[in-house]
């Protein structure tokens, strides 16, 4: 199902399939609901038994003062010690579900984001994500626990002083039970109104995440253009958004409960009024008396806490909508269900050998691109009827203008997105008829800004091979001409680089990203413009890398510096989503076309940065 973005959020009445969804996944805890709620109705009885005692105390002394008080006292000691051990007992597990819950569905949520295609990623900022897993998963989880308990603690005690009362007096029980309609009306007048304001509250906290997010990340940039006061004043607007939103909803939720209440003292004080007309024909014995007072009273407490909840759940129905939307999204991009099939008929039958889980080929022999059109949106189409074909031990470069589809090409080839139409082929084979586990772990990749973890140097390369020796990691830093800057690090191997590799340059992030790729030794290589913003110097370095780890493997390269690419086996020239030039460097010179053009020009450009360098 499609996941609403906060820009597009609409306003839906209060739904109580979103809720039966979330408890569905709270499934696991039946046993602990249960208990909670036994615990609750254990507790709202021996909470109106309290005043049965008083009643019961009362009256035995006005029929005779010297009575023994032992029996009384033994049984309130028995409803105090109940009393205390059901308290205990709610509190262990109102706190184990809440945390339990959340825990599941933050490694449920965590697990879906992994899962999710890369067109998820393209409409949805960090913040929202983040939003969904952490303040609104921890606001379901809350009012599931401590809500369900209050409601049915509240609930069981309003039944039980309404049962209790109707046996003492029915016609005053009655004038207490006619706040019910009225109440009901201003509930249902307010639903809807805290629902949509709370939705909006929900909402801004996404915008006002992504916000901190970007302005934290982006923090050099800012400072570099002088854009504080700008990021300020737009920081402000979104949190004065929220805070009109908030203020508007805590206006409605502080008149809501106090119109409850005013009703409930209303109901109470008509109640007092019309039993004192009663004693005066029919005189009620003094236990009776007071234990109706002490109801009456103690009317609102379980009302008022029925109500908050109630504001509670209207307010968190928003959360609920988004954390569940999210559990819900299928990827675009998963395993064909005949491939899940083969997949578990394999590992049901315990396959050990070196093939692929889905029973095709484990290695790649060619991968062809047949007739490929691709749109990111309806009606704007990136490539179209492109055709491409590459064998094992080539070395395919990809060049042309930007926004030509060269990044396309390999985002569709390492399955990251699907044709539109057409198809990718491997081995001659449909590669959506594979596991795209076995795809996406048959490419390595480097990128033009690849992402560093904050963690070390060496975790870092072991990223993509958790198995991996601290020889194999040394071997691989070393075949990419890495090893011995990490080695001139104070720490070595075990440098922290720093959240996002801040304590390492362009290139050195370049070069480990290459170490990384190259240790997972992958089938097919794929660096995407992964030179365009190191210096020559480290650009040498990546190349002579390249040379040592390139043979055998299908590779693409998209370059933006044309001296990276010379060797080649061919050169693909892209323009406005198709091939307009394919060869080799030497034979597109010769054919002096739009890359011997593209060529030359950026030649005497660089010839040209060395003069001006070197004057």
């Amino acid at each position: 199902m499609p996941l609403e973005q906060p820009s597009d959020y609409t306003v839906r009445r209060f739904s109580l399939d979103v809720w039966k969804k979330f408890l569905r996944e709270a499934a696991p805890y039946k046993k602990h609901m249960i208990a909670l709620i036994a615990c609750a109705v254990v507790l709202a009885v021996a909470d109106a038994m309290f005043t049965l005692m008083l009643r019961w105390v009362i009256n035995d002394l006005q029929a005779d003062a010297m009575t023994s008080l032992w029996p009384h006292g033994c049984v309130y000691l028995a409803l105090a010690i109940v009393f205390a051990s059901c308290v205990a007992v709610f509190i262990h597990l109102g706190g184990k579900i809440s945390t339990y819950l959340s825990y599941d569905i933050r490694q449920k949520g965590f697990r879906k984001l992994q899962d999710l295609s890369f067109s998820f990623y393209d409409t949805r900022s960090v913040g929202w994500l983040v939003t969904r897993l952490t303040s609104d998963c921890d606001r379901l989880t809350r009012i599931l626990a401590w809500g369900t308990l209050d409601i049915v603690w509240g609930g069981m005690l309003v039944i039980s002083i309404a049962v209790i009362s109707l046996i003492l007096n029915w016609r005053l029980a009655l004038l207490m039970l006619l706040v019910v309609p009225p109440m009901a009306v201003v509930s249902l007048y307010f639903q809807r109104r805290i629902l949509h304001l709370s939705r909006k509250v929900r909402k801004a906290n996404s915008h006002i995440t992504a916000s901190h997010n970007e302005s934290i990340s982006g923090v050099r940039t800012t400072r570099s253009l002088v854009r504080e006061t700008d990021n300020f004043d737009e920081f402000q607007a979104l949190t004065t958004t929220m805070y009109d939103s908030a203020v508007k909803n805590s206006l409605l939720a502080a008149m809501f409960l106090p119109i409850i209440t005013s009703m409930c003292a209303i109901a109470v004080a008509v109640s007092l009024w019309r039993g004192g007309v009663i004693a005066q024909d029919n005189p009620l014995r003094i236990g009776e008396m007071v234990a109706f007072i002490h109801f009456a009273l103690h009317l609102f407490g379980p009302i008022q806490e029925i109500a908050a909840r109630f504001v509670d759940i209207q307010a968190c129905q928003a959360a609920a909508e988004r954390v569940m939307d999210l559990l819900e999204i299928e990827p675009e991009i998963q395993d064909a269900p005949e491939v899940t099939r083969a997949i578990s008929q394999r590992q049901a039958n315990g396959a050990d050998d070196d093939s692929a889980m889905d029973g095709g080929d484990n290695e790649m022999h060619t991968i062809e691109f047949r007739d490929v059109t691709f749109a990111y949106e309806s009606g704007q189409e990136v490539l179209g009827n492109f055709n491409l074909t590459a064998k094992a031990g080539q070395t395919i470069a990809l060049v042309g203008p930007t926004g030509g589809g060269k990044s396309t090409i390999v985002s569709l080839l390492c399955r990251f997105y699907e044709p539109t139409s057409g198809q990718i082929l491997i081995n001659g084979v449909d590669y959506r008829k594979r596991s795209l586990h076995w795809m996406q772990s048959s490419c390595g990749i480097v990128l033009q800004t690849p992402h560093v973890f904050s963690t070390t140097v060496g975790d870092n390369i072991r990223y993509g091979r958790l198995d991996a020796t601290d020889e194999d990691v040394v071997r691989a830093a070393q075949m990419v001409n890495a090893d011995h800057f990490i080695r001139e690090m104070d720490h070595g191997y075990q440098t922290q680089v720093g959240e996002g590799g801040v304590k390492l340059s362009t290139g050195q992030k370049q070069l480990i990203a290459l170490a990384r790729a190259i240790l997972a030794d992958p089938q097919l290589f794929v660096m995407d413009e992964a030179t365009s913003s190191v210096d020559t110097e480290t650009e040498g370095l990546i190349q002579q890398g390249l040379e040592n780890v390139l043979g055998g493997r299908i590779s693409f390269i998209i370059a933006h510096r044309l001296s990276t690419i010379r060797s080649a086996d061919s050169i693909v020239l892209i323009e406005n989503g198709m091939i307009s030039e394919q060869g080799t460097h030497h034979d597109l010179i010769a054919r002096k076309g739009a890359y011997y053009r593209l060529y030359t020009n950026q030649f005497q450009r660089e010839k040209q940065d060395e003069i001006f360098r070197g004057g």
